[in-house]
């Protein structure tokens, strides 16, 4: 993912310091206590338990603290990656109702909240908070990569390739952007440009998910399905 969480969360150490803390979560006081709380879990690679302490976080913070819209954003981060994208929406319709975040990153929870949308098969939504979000992040190439995977579950053929389009002027050899506009060539029927675009994804990242899975991808195209012994074929 090109936004990172730290942009969402960059501000949420104690403000008298400005910096994390290196005592015992304990010793701090009970909202700056569960963000240290949150972001051992973040690095132990435990989105649940980081989401959870950052809700904690939010909840025990003063109402004027202008760390909370940031607190329930950085929630519906974990909770995103955690899988739990009913929880995200949650922690990320309440960030949205709070103050102390600035434009770009109300933007980019918005674009959070269009992907716990999609991945909730609300479509409807998922298109209306990514609109929201243009005017604040659209040079973002991972707006224009989620816009046009959006698209081809909308099945929109020409708004799935003007936003990988914009995607790949934006970041040409990130191997993510370049997955996604396999796909898309794919989806518009173009497996020629699709196998171009996948082999360079996997060039550009051989050892990682993406990369193999664009490598996946291209051995997959053209492949007619096998139908199996006494299944019958569509009529």
């Amino acid at each position: 993912m090109i936004i990172l969480l730290t942009a969402l969360a960059a501000g949420l150490a104690a403000p008298e310091t400005g910096q994390a803390t290196s005592a015992p979560c304990h010793q701090a006081a009970l909202s700056d206590a569960a963000l240290c709380r949150a972001e051992k879990a973040q690095g132990a690679g435990d989105p649940a338990a980081a989401a959870t302490a950052f809700e904690e976080a939010a909840r025990a913070a003063a109402m004027h603290d202008p760390r909370v819209g940031r607190m329930w954003a950085a929630a519906g981060n974990m909770w995103i990656e955690a899988n739990q994208p009913g929880k995200a929406a949650f922690a990320l319709d309440q960030a949205l109702a709070s103050p102390g975040m600035s434009t770009q990153q109300r933007g980019e929870t918005l674009l959070d909240r269009a992907r716990a949308a999609e991945v909730q098969g609300d479509l409807k939504t998922a298109r209306a908070k990514l609109t929201e979000a243009a005017d604040s992040i659209a040079d973002d190439p991972f707006y224009w990569y989620f816009s046009a995977a959006l698209a081809i579950r909308e099945g929109d053929a020409a708004t799935a390739k003007s936003a990988i389009d914009k995607a790949l002027a934006l970041a040409p050899s990130d191997a993510t952007v370049l997955f996604e506009a396999g796909h898309v060539a794919d989806f518009t029927g173009d497996e020629d440009q699709a196998r171009r675009y996948w082999t360079k994804a996997a060039a550009g990242d051989p050892n990682g998910e993406v990369g193999k899975a664009a490598a996946k991808a291209i051995e997959m195209l053209g492949v007619t399905p096998v139908v199996k012994s006494g299944a019958q074929p569509p009529k």
